[in-house]
This record gives C-alpha cells, structure tokens and sequence, in this order.
C-alpha cells in the first residue's frame, strides 16, 4: 500500500510541471479606473484598436466623415465627455494605431484613406481636436491596416497595406526607403519585427509565413500551410528566434503552434484550442517567456509559457469575463507596477468602454522580485533611422525595474520632438510650396472661427425668440 502511494506520488509530481507562472491571475480593474462611455470603433479589421504606454492610452473610435482616434493620460479615469477632443485628421476610417516606443508623445495612424500619419500629443493630452500630423507619410495605393515601430532604431515605422505592399519609412526625413512591393501575392495579414529588428516576419492570405530580411527586401525562408485553414493567420518571434503562430485548422478549429526557422517542416507542436470564429491576436513578453491569446469576440485571454522542453508551449491559465473584447492593448514592462508583481496589463475594449486587466504572480513579499523582472527594453534607441537603413543593428538598450520607471527628462523629449518636427518640415518640399501650404492653413482656420463665430451667433439668436 505504502510502495502504491509512493509511485502515485512520484508519477504526480512528474504530471504537475514546475513554474514560478502557474498561478498567474488576471483581475479586472474597479470601474472607477476604467475610461467610460467612449465609442469605439465598429470597424471589421482585426487589428488592435488600442495602444497604451506609460503616459496615454488610445483608442479608435467611431467618427462621421473621416477617421479618428483618442488620447487619454492614463489619469484621466472615468466618464469621457463626448466633446472630448480626438486626434480626426484621416479622411477616412483609422484601421491601426502603434505608439512609438521611443517617444511616448509620437504616435503613428494607418487609415483606410491610404496614408500614414505620425502625430504629437502634448503631455497634458489634448485640449482641441488634432487636424494636423507632425508628418504625413503617402505611399500605399490602397488602405493601410497594420503598423509597427522599429524596436531599436529611432524614427523608422513599418507599414502594411491591402495594396500587398510592405514599406519601411525614414519618418524623421517622410520618406519610404524600402518598398516590398513584390513579396507577397495577396492581403498581408501580420507584420511584425523580431527583437532587435534585423527580421521581419509576416503571415499572408496565399498561406504562407515568410521571415524578411527587411533592408535586402528578400525573404530568408518560408513556411506553406502553417495552418490548414483559410481562416486568417498571425504570427510573431517569440525566444531564441523561434516564431509562434495561431491560425485555424481545416475544420475551423482554433489552433496555436510554434516553429523552429531552422527546420521548417514540421511545427515544434501544434495545439488545438477551440471553435471560435474569432482571431487569435498574440501579445509575447520576453521577460517571462509567457504569450497571451486575446481573441476578438471572444470574453477570455488565455495564456501560455514558452519553454525549452516539450511540449514546449505550456497552458498556463485564461482570464474570463461577461463581455467580449472590441479589441486590446498591451502596456509595455516599464509602465506596471513592480510592487504588486504585475507581469501585464492589457487594456480591453468593450462597446463603449475601455477596461483595464492587470495579470499578478501571487507573492507574499514586498520587496522587488528580482526573478519577475530581469532587466527589460527602455525608450531609448540603440541606433538612429539613417544608420540602420546603412546596415547597423543595435540590441535593445536594457533597463531596470527594480525602483521603478523614470521617464526621461523634459529636455531630452523636447529635443527629440524637435528635430523631429525639423527634418519632417524640411523633407516635405521647396521653401514656395511650404510657404503656400501656410497660408492655406492659415485661411482654413480663419474660416472655420469665422463659421464657428456664425454658429454662435444663430444659436444666441435662437434662445431670444
């Protein structure tokens, strides 16, 4: 009986796997802390809606003739006025938004009017609505649904179009210097950077995954029928230069896999979660090796770690909830709260709301929790846009949590700001042209106070009568 138990026990232990993210739990912030009553978005793309940093927290939303999104600070909690001001300088619906990572004031717009606009928000937020981009950046023939920030180098934005075309901008200079306009065959549905940005991996509706090399505009390798279905494919690098993928089989079922580049063929495994009709948008933290799976539609994130021994992506736990999810963003390492082992914080969006989830480890101790928190990417960049156009890479420049996040000085942002605004003005004509486009914006905001004088005045004439 006593040998029984004890080989029971043995095989228990070897059932139960060790891990210090097992007991992870995802919460729901009070609704006071929420940001209420805004309308988001009812566009059908399957792109985030949302972007947070440390500062702000913005979101699409629904807007009459054109496109628009809206920038919070991260205090400003609670009931939104509908007056409230939005950034609303596309003509037409906004697909995606992606703060910079190095700069969190400069935010990038992708649009179905097929520009790209890179945008200032003040740091008090904005108190007038924003017509005008710090620069406009036009090169797609046809809407631009997904954009991503250069991980490392300062000023350089990817950008996807539904022309199947791929461009990488000098955003400091508005020029696009790389232009893949002949890689993919049809819709891109992903694109995203590997963690110093010397790769760029992408997943594409003819079903194929391909990983880029993003100055040759070549593609290194690629995987045929990561997934059997014909249902849209996501992908992204997850550690050790590995590449997690979901998609959905031929019977439409929900599916996560991981790949090894260095052998295609066969996927390291390959998972099957549900029937949901709903994309699966993968959000990895390297730091923990932990992936979260936020569907859209779906009223769960689930979450995985992502380790050396099979079967290699280890189910974790879900986070679940009443109301499903409009869309999602992820706050950046830098902008959790150590003190309460907070390893993520994902921003959902419902309806009519923006509801913030904070994922905790349950430790008893205060003090820094080192194993949490090894030294993770700060807003520095490790290269300029120009040099890493030339051929230079650089690492992330790391930082420590351990007493918490300090925003860079006032100075040093202002600078950034700057040169940015110089370089932009500067590259986008002769000194005429320029001096023309003033003027003209100079007569447009005469004629909108002078209609805005005229409305005043029908309405104080109305109220007499």
């Amino acid at each position: 009986m006593c040998v029984r138990m004890k080989t029971c026990f043995t095989m228990s232990r070897k059932v139960v796997r060790s891990s210090k993210f097992r007991h992870v739990f995802g919460q729901a912030l009070k609704t006071d802390q929420c940001y209420d009553d805004i309308r988001i978005s009812q566009m059908t793309w399957d792109s985030n809606f949302c972007s947070v940093n440390p500062k702000f927290v913005a979101m699409i939303v629904d807007a009459s003739g054109g496109g628009a999104f809206m920038v919070l600070p991260m205090s400003k909690t609670g009931r939104i006025d509908m007056s409230y001001p939005t950034v609303c300088g596309h003509t037409g619906p906004v697909l995606d938004i992606e703060f910079c990572p190095h700069n969190d004031n400069i935010i990038a717009s992708g649009s179905e009017d097929c520009s790209v606009m890179i945008w200032e928000i003040p740091d008090a937020g904005l108190t007038s609505p924003l017509t005008e981009p710090v620069v406009k950046l036009e090169g797609h023939s046809k809407r631009v649904g997904i954009l991503s920030w250069h991980p490392t180098a300062h000023n350089v934005l990817l950008s996807a179009g539904c022309d199947n075309v791929l461009i990488l901008w000098n955003v400091a200079r508005g020029q696009a210097v790389v232009r893949l306009d002949t890689v993919h065959p049809d819709l891109i549905y992903s694109a995203c950077w590997n963690r110093d940005g010397s790769q760029i991996l992408t997943s594409c509706k003819d079903k194929t995954m391909r990983v880029l090399d993003p100055r040759e505009g070549t593609v290194l390798i690629e995987k045929e029928k990561p997934h059997d279905g014909s249902r849209p494919t996501r992908a992204v690098f997850v550690s050790d230069g590995k590449i997690l993928s979901t998609g959905f089989s031929r019977m439409s079922e929900r599916q996560v896999a991981l790949w090894d580049p260095e052998n295609f063929a066969e996927p390291l495994t390959l998972q099957e979660l549900d029937t949901s009709s709903g994309v699966l948008l993968p959000f990895f933290d390297p730091d923990t090796g932990i992936v979260y799976l936020c569907g859209k539609g779906d009223s769960s994130i689930r979450y995985f770690e992502v380790t050396d021994e099979a079967p290699y992506v280890h189910y974790l736990s879900m986070y679940g909830s009443k109301e499903s999810q409009k869309g999602m963003g992820y706050m950046p390492k830098r902008g959790l709260d150590v003190h309460k082992c907070e390893i993520a914080r994902f921003y959902k969006l419902h309806e009519r709301k923006c509801e913030p989830i904070v994922m905790t480890v349950p430790r008893k101790s205060d003090l820094f929790q080192d194993d949490l928190y090894p030294d993770t990417v700060g807003p520095e960049p490790s290269v300029e846009a120009d040099e890493w156009f030339e051929g230079k890479d650089g690492r992330p420049v790391l930082i420590s949590l351990k007493d918490g996040f300090v925003a860079p000085t006032k100075a040093k942002e202002f600078k950034v700001h700057k040169s940015l605004l110089k370089t932009s003005s500067a590259s986008a004509g002769n000194p005429q042209d320029g001096g023309e486009v003033q003027s003209l914006r100079k007569e447009v905001k005469d004629l909108r106070a002078a209609v805005e004088e005229l409305t005043k005045r029908m309405k104080e004439l109305e109220s007499k009568q």
